[in-house]
């Protein structure tokens, strides 16, 4: 049985893993890999939301800062990337493309992100790289999400988002997925 926290009406705080009851397999998955690497987390069903802007008010219940979770790829489609950036600031295509040496990126088509991430749009999360077994997509972090000691995800569904501990998604859960991170820096100008 799960512990619950309630801190507003119909928004409770969940301690560990729900029932697998009406749960897709690709939520349940994360709960047990989390499980399996000992990995604390708290957890907040909600609506559906697709966007940075639709889940205003989950960041003030789960007490941390959003970030955006943006998908992308090279024009080739051979190059795929993850970039978790604040959920404030501007994406800038340029920006990103000087630090990591790639021509022009944009958001890649949605049957990549099943491919490598079983993710459907608006529940691109870290997360999904559990299931990127070739390495296919590499993850890039804005320096300011470092910063922070929470991370904000979702558990490859956009129905529940989850609080962890930063520290932990970076030295358990990409090592057991054989990812590493490069380190960017966005800037909140928009030239």
């Amino acid at each position: 049985m799960s512990d619950k926290n309630e801190i507003a009406p119909d928004m409770t705080i969940y301690k560990g893993k729900p029932s697998p009851e009406g749960r897709l397999l690709r939520e349940t998955a994360v709960y047990e890999l989390l499980e399996k690497l000992n990995i604390p987390y708290e957890r907040l069903d909600h609506e559906a939301v697709a966007t940075i802007e639709a889940c205003q008010g989950v960041d003030k219940i789960l007490d941390i800062k959003l970030c955006k979770n943006l998908f992308l790829c090279n024009a080739q489609r051979t190059k795929f990337y993850l970039l978790l950036m604040p959920g404030e600031k501007k994406f800038s295509t340029k920006e990103v493309c000087r630090q990591i040496q790639s021509a022009r990126l944009s958001f890649a088509p949605e049957q990549y992100m099943e491919k490598f991430l079983n993710i459907s749009p608006g529940a691109v999360s870290v997360m999904g790289l559990m299931n990127d077994k070739d390495n296919e997509v590499r993850l890039l972090i804005d320096r300011e999400v470092l910063e922070s000691e929470y991370l904000g995800c979702h558990p490859c569904v956009n129905t529940t988002s989850l609080k962890l501990k930063l520290a932990d998604v970076i030295s358990r859960f990409l090592p057991y997925t054989g990812h590493d991170y490069t380190v960017v820096e966005l800037t909140d100008d928009e030239s």
